[in-house]
């Protein structure tokens, strides 16, 4: 016994030094880090309007990219914001996880499937921040990785609604439509996205937003649909507590798209947001709350509308939502290796012009 423990301080005390080795490992890294560069400096669709600074020099080896994490640029906050997302969400996981099983109620499964999908767009959403700007070809590869992320997100938005927030009539004409569309609708949001960033090259940005919101809207109506309904019957004498969740999810979701449409904040004060202050940097927070209270008001709706979901839902219906997520992340794979292979194609032509 005392052998075992033993051992185990003599790990905690190698992990300790370890952890105490990073900072002098950030200092040496920092002389070699190039600095920072002007909008001018990099290609015109790596550029965000009003952005004029902060941008990292392209073509530079990986450690430089992973230790910008620590350094001040343009996407700093961007990173940051999605990956302490992630470290609340895993932690939300892990305290469902003492009162839900996940694995023996397959009722649980959306809420599952919203979870982990709420951890691939975030996750997603940091290698983008943090990596797409070695390359050409990484940018377009990290940020339809980013777009992927968002398509299966829309998916187990749409999931956890049909489920758990859809009332008896609504259920009666949607069901056996409503997830095989909300499938459709997210893989068209991702092409749209692809698409949206594959036009850079050629096109004004407006075109890449239009092509991103557009078909990003119409799958958010889809998949809000369930719950809206039953925002609108809400009475203040209702004692349903998942209800001013639900409509905190509706209000930031309505307000994160508001900031990524719109660089409000960079055109109010150009210059003095490279850094801090992006409407971007407003957008992931927003979309953060959004997600946060979508996955309480799910949780309380799979605990306090047990017995309706239960009677409308076959039970192979939950099994049959996950197959469809599958789906929705093969078909999205799909639509990126063909992206992809245009943007190479383009790449290429433009290597052969110089």
């Amino acid at each position: 016994m005392a052998t075992i423990v033993m051992e185990r301080i003599g790990r905690v005390f190698i992990s300790l030094q370890q952890i105490r080795q990073v900072p002098r490992m950030l200092t040496e890294a920092a002389p070699s880090m190039p600095g920072t560069v002007r909008d001018i400096d990099v290609p015109h669709y790596f550029r965000e309007r009003y952005i004029g600074t902060g941008y990292r020099p392209l073509n530079q080896n990986w450690r430089y990219y992973f230790l910008s994490l620590f350094q001040r640029h343009n996407e700093t906050i961007n990173v940051w914001t999605h990956l302490l997302a992630v470290l609340v969400i895993l932690i939300k996981l892990q305290q469902l996880t003492e009162t839900v099983d996940f694995v023996g109620d397959p009722h649980s499964w959306p809420l599952m499937i919203l979870i982990l999908s709420s951890l691939t767009y975030s996750a997603c959403s940091v290698i983008a921040h943090l990596l797409g700007g070695k390359s050409e070809l990484c940018h377009y590869t990290f940020f339809y990785l980013d777009y992927v992320g968002v398509a299966q997100y829309q998916y187990g938005s749409a999931v956890v609604h049909f489920y758990y927030a859809v009332d008896e009539g609504m259920h009666r004409y949607m069901h056996g439509i409503f997830m095989p569309v909300a499938t459709i609708l997210n893989c068209l949001s991702c092409l749209g996205c692809c698409y949206g960033k594959y036009c850079n090259h050629n096109s004004p940005p407006w075109v890449r937003k239009v092509c991103q919101v557009v078909p990003s809207g119409l799958t958010y109506m889809w998949d809000i649909s369930p719950v809206v309904k039953r925002l609108m019957s809400w009475s203040t004498a209702s004692d349903d507590p998942a209800l001013i969740y639900h409509f905190g999810q509706v209000a930031f979701f309505l307000s994160c798209t508001f900031f990524f449409t719109v660089p409000l904040l960079e055109r109010c004060f150009p210059g003095r947001c490279d850094f801090v202050g992006q409407s971007h940097q407003v957008f992931h927070v927003l979309l953060t709350c959004c997600t946060l209270c979508q996955i309480h008001a799910s949780h309380l709706d799979y605990v306090g509308r047990r017995q309706l979901y239960s009677h409308l839902h076959g039970s192979n219906d939950a099994a049959l939502f996950v197959g469809f997520y599958v789906v929705s992340l093969v078909v999205c794979a799909l639509i990126v290796t063909f992206m992809l292979r245009k943007v190479k194609e383009v790449l290429n032509l433009k290597n052969k012009c110089k």
